[in-house]
Formats: C-alpha cells, structure tokens, sequence
C-alpha cells in the first residue's frame, strides 16, 4: 500500500471521533445527552480511553448504545467528585463504573469514597466498578500488543517513517523500543486517539485485551 493508501487508512481509523481544543467537551456534552436514559454510565479521564473501551465493546459482540450504558469523558480525574456529584440525583437505577490511570487513582478513590461514606481499597473500587490501568492506558496496550505488532501498525497506517525519525532524536536514540512507543503516541493528540483504536483492535485480536478494559467491561 502506498503512503496516500496508509493515510487513508489512518484517517478511517480514526472516523466519527473529533479531536482538537474543544473535543473533550464536546464528547462530554454528547455522553451526558445520554444519562437521563441510561442504566450504566462508565466515567473515564478522557476521550482516548472512550475510544479504547467503545472499540473493545465492539470486539467482544455488544453494541453499548443498545444496552443504555454511557462512556462519559470527564476532562481529567480532577473531575471525578464534580461528575459523581451531577450523577447522584439519578440514584441506583444507575449504576456507575470508571477506568483511571495509576497516577490518578486517589483522586478517583477519594471521589468515589465521597459518595460511599468510607475509605477504599484498590480491591474495594473494584467491587465498586472503578478500575485502575498500570501505568496508563497506553501502557498497558503497548504491553498488551507487543512492540512488533505495534511497528507493524505504525507501518500501515503510515507512521512508521515519523516513528524512524522520533527513534533518532538524541533524547529518545537507545532507549527502551516501548518507551519510545510511548512518548511517540502521546506526541499528538489525533496519533493517540486513533491508536486507542487501532491497538484494542489488535489487542482483542491477540486474545490479550488489558484486564481493566476487560473487567470494566465485565463489570457493566
């Protein structure tokens, strides 16, 4: 496939989900559009990982619109507290679940304990419905799909030469291949959430999706 052929690709992969300055705001306003009728809503920090746990609900056969459960970007763990609080009106018709990054997880515990009157554990979140990704979710889907594969997808959907070029750079020559894959996809925004795609795809194809993703899913 040629470059304008990857390109392509890498602009499908990416369809139907905004990007730029005010797109997290704009995915909020369109998920809280959906709570009134909503028997599940699952809080995450941003849209990267709605992207992540909307892709991976498609892989295992669910269509989360049918069964009225709401992925809902928050803009940041900071807003975990704010977000619990507008939920709570709404009472135990509607259960609630959430994905964290390890860095964020005591402001999601602390949030979350707001609610329950009571201090948490890791495992007591769990219970809850509220998962923690170590370190992050991206971490975990580098790990999850293997460097190899992972290059294999730069190379077809036409990064792999911007990646070339990214190994290169003093600051980033010799270091660890998954580091480098890391800082590579966290480097722009649009490459970050059309791999929060692309990398559950190949992770629920390997057999190997995360178990946050995988039991949050389960969870809900």
């Amino acid at each position: 496939m040629d470059v304008t052929g990857r390109r392509e690709r890498a602009r499908e992969a990416l369809a139907g989900h905004a990007s730029g300055p005010n797109a997290t705001t704009r995915a909020t306003a369109r998920a809280l559009a959906k709570v009134d009728d909503a028997v599940a809503v699952v809080l995450v920090e941003g849209i990267s990982d709605q992207i992540a746990l909307q892709t991976a609900a498609v892989g295992r056969g669910r269509d989360l619109d049918a069964e009225r459960i709401v992925i809902l970007p928050i803009g940041g763990a900071h807003a975990i507290g704010r977000f619990l609080t507008r939920l709570a009106p709404l009472g135990a018709r509607l259960r609630r679940a959430g994905l964290c990054d390890l860095r964020e997880e005591e402001l999601f515990r602390r949030g979350v304990a707001a609610q329950v009157g009571s201090p948490l554990t890791r495992s007591d979140m769990e219970q809850l419905g509220f998962y923690v990704c170590v370190q992050d979710l991206e971490d975990e889907l580098i790990r999850a799909v293997g460097v190899p594969q992972v290059v294999k997808l730069f190379d077809s959907y036409g990064d792999l030469r911007s990646f070339r070029s990214f190994q290169s750079q003093p600051a980033w020559r010799g270091r660890e291949p998954e580091a480098q894959i890391y800082r590579f996809l966290r480097s722009s925004s649009v490459r970050n959430l059309r791999y929060a795609r692309l990398l559950v795809e190949a992770a629920v194809g390997r057999g190997t999706l995360p178990r946050p993703l995988d039991a949050l899913l389960t969870a809900v």
